[in-house]
């Protein structure tokens, strides 16, 4: 059994020159045996018309999705089909690169399938945590709402509490500065009290006189 790789050394194709050379370095580097088949090289018409007929998928590329001919690299084992680079690459990430090229032995393929089908569930199961955390990360998310409305609860509450204090300021400088008022009235009383004393004993002291001046007046007389 020989394992055939189709390629074309003219394509004018980058995307196809890629996968080409990316195939090829990949069985160099599991050190896999296999013949490039050039169908663009004289002579190789046959080989050329083959991988046309039997390839069942068509290798479209980005520039070139639906080819009108299945486009290289295409892979067979003799003239078994295996697949285009798409199949190839899953193969290769997925572990089963020796089975897609028909080279593992048949019983090795239900393990492989197992293998996928394992991957397939882990992936799953990956998808379904992933939804899980994200669920979650939500119903987080709407408590930190109610907080905040718990917050401007209390910020309100506090500056309720701010202008009532400023109120009780308010209020008790008042009452001090009419507490000033009152006492300053209470110490220009006795000033004014003190005033007036000397008036009033000015002018006992004069009705004295004159009661004496009197009495004087009627002893001379007599």
């Amino acid at each position: 059994m020989v394992l055939k790789v189709y390629v074309s050394g003219m394509s004018g194709n980058k995307e196809v020159k890629k996968r080409q050379q990316r195939v090829l370095m990949i069985l160099d580097s599991k050190n896999i045996k296999y013949d490039t088949v050039d169908i663009t090289e004289p002579g190789k018409e046959s080989e050329k018309e083959l991988m046309q007929n039997k390839s069942t998928s068509n290798g479209g590329t980005v520039s070139d999705p639906e080819p009108r001919h299945p486009l290289p690299p295409q892979l067979f084992n003799d003239e078994e089909y295996c697949g285009d680079y798409d199949a190839f690459d899953m193969a290769n990430e997925i572990d089963t690169l020796e089975v897609f090229l028909k080279l593992a032995p048949a019983d090795t393929t239900a393990v492989s399938t197992a293998q996928i089908e394992l991957k397939q569930e882990n992936g799953d199961a990956k998808k379904e945590e992933a939804e899980a955390e994200a669920a979650t990360d939500a119903e987080e998310k709407k408590p930190e709402a109610g907080d905040g409305g718990v917050k401007e609860e209390e910020e309100a509450a506090e500056k309720a509490e701010n202008e009532d204090a400023d109120g009780e300021d308010k209020e008790n400088s008042k009452g001090e500065a009419e507490d000033a008022e009152d006492s300053a009235e209470q110490k220009k009383l006795p000033a004014t009290t003190t005033a007036a004393a000397p008036a009033a004993a000015k002018k006992t002291s004069d009705s004295q006189s004159d009661l004496l001046l009197d009495s004087e007046r009627s002893a001379a007389a007599q």
